[in-house]
C-alpha cells in the first residue's frame, strides 16, 4: 500500500500502482525510482526545514537548462504531501564511462552564457537564496566580488562554525583571513557566470549515449573559477576534462591562487555538515591563504 505521498505523486502523473524502489538519500532528504506505466522517474522528497531544499533544486535546474548548453534533468512535477515535500524529475540513464572531454566543453558553455544580473545591475548573486548540500546558502546580489565571496560565503560558514562551537586557532585565523581577503581577491573581477555552484564528481556524469550531464545544483552568478576549484576539491574529473575546458576558455595563469579560497568555503561547509575529520584540511588551506596574503 503506498503511502499518502506516494499515491499523491501518482495521481499528479495521472497513474496507478507504480513500482517504487529505494535510490538512496541523505542527512536531509530521501531519493525513489518509481516506475508507473512505460515511464520511469527518480523522486526526491525532503521534509521539515530541508524542504525548501527541493524548491531551490527546481530552480536551479530550470536555470541550467535555460542556456540549452549542458543538460540537467527535467523537472516534471514539484508538490507537498503529508508534510513531505517531492521533486519529480526525469529518469537518466547513467553510462558506466564518464566523458570527460564532452563535459568540459559543455561546462564552459555554460559558464561563456550571459547570466542574469541583479534589479540593480549588480553582477553576482542569485534572485533567491539557495542550500549548498543541507546547509543554507546565502545569494544577495552584490556587485563586487570580493565582497559577495566574503560576506555570502565564508562569513556565513564561520559564523555556523561558532555555533557547533569551533573555536580555537582555526577560528582565530580564519576571522584574520577574512580581513585579509581583500589582498587575494580585491584586484579581481571576474566575468560573471552562471554556475552549477555544486560541481563535485558525483554530480556530473555522461548519459549512455555520450552526452554529458549535471544535477543537485547549488547555482549563483559569480566566478567560473569557482565551479573549476570545486571539480579539483575531491577529484574525480580527467585531464581530458581539463583540456576540453581551457580549450573553449582558458583559465587565467594566476588562478591557483584564488582555486583554496574558492574551496575553502566547501570544506567549511563539510566541516560543520559532518564534523571535525575535516578541520585538519580547513586548516592547512587557511595557514597557505594567509601566508599568501601576506
Amino acid at each position: 500500500m503506498p503511502s499518502q505521498w506516494q499515491s499523491a505523486v501518482e495521481r499528479a502523473l495521472g497513474t496507478r500502482h507504480g513500482q517504487w524502489s529505494d535510490a538512496g538519500h541523505s542527512g536531509w532528504g530521501r531519493s525513489y525510482s518509481l516506475r508507473a506505466d512505460s515511464a520511469r522517474y527518480f523522486v526526491k522528497t525532503a521534509n521539515g526545514p530541508y524542504g525548501s531544499t527541493l524548491e531551490s533544486e527546481a530552480d536551479g535546474l530550470a536555470a541550467l537548462r535555460s542556456t540549452n548548453t549542458i543538460r540537467a534533468p527535467q523537472v516534471v512535477s514539484q508538490l507537498v504531501s503529508d508534510s513531505t515535500s517531492i521533486l519529480v524529475l526525469e529518469w537518466l540513464d547513467i553510462g558506466v564511462a564518464r566523458d570527460g572531454a564532452a563535459l568540459g566543453k559543455a561546462l564552459a558553455a555554460l559558464h561563456c552564457t550571459p547570466p542574469p544580473c541583479g534589479p540593480g545591475g549588480e553582477r553576482y548573486g542569485w534572485a533567491r537564496d539557495n542550500w549548498i548540500g543541507g546547509t543554507p546558502q546565502h545569494n544577495r546580489w552584490t556587485d563586487d566580488w570580493c565582497t559577495f565571496f566574503r560576506e555570502e560565503r565564508l562569513a556565513p560558514q564561520l559564523a555556523l562554525a561558532a555555533r557547533h562551537g569551533m573555536g580555537g586557532r582555526l577560528a582565530r585565523d580564519a576571522e584574520r583571513l577574512l580581513g585579509r581577503l581583500a589582498t587575494l581577491l580585491g584586484d579581481h573581477e571576474p566575468t560573471p557566470s552562471l554556475l552549477h555552484g555544486d560541481l563535485w564528481s558525483g554530480n556530473a556524469a555522461t548519459l549512455a549515449d555520450g552526452e554529458p550531464v549535471v544535477f543537485d545544483p547549488a547555482v549563483y552568478v559569480g566566478d567560473r573559477e569557482a565551479d573549476i576549484a570545486m571539480t579539483e576539491l575531491f577529484g574525480g574529473f580527467d585531464a581530458d576534462f581539463y583540456a576540453a575546458y581551457n580549450d573553449a576558455w582558458p583559465l587565467a595563469g594566476d588562478y591557483e591562487i584564488r582555486r583554496d579560497v574558492y574551496n575553502l568555503y566547501h570544506v567549511f561547509n563539510h566541516l560543520n555538515l559532518f564534523g571535525g575529520t575535516y578541520r585538519r584540511q580547513a586548516e592547512g588551506i587557511v595557514s597557505r591563504l594567509l601566508a599568501s596574503a601576506g
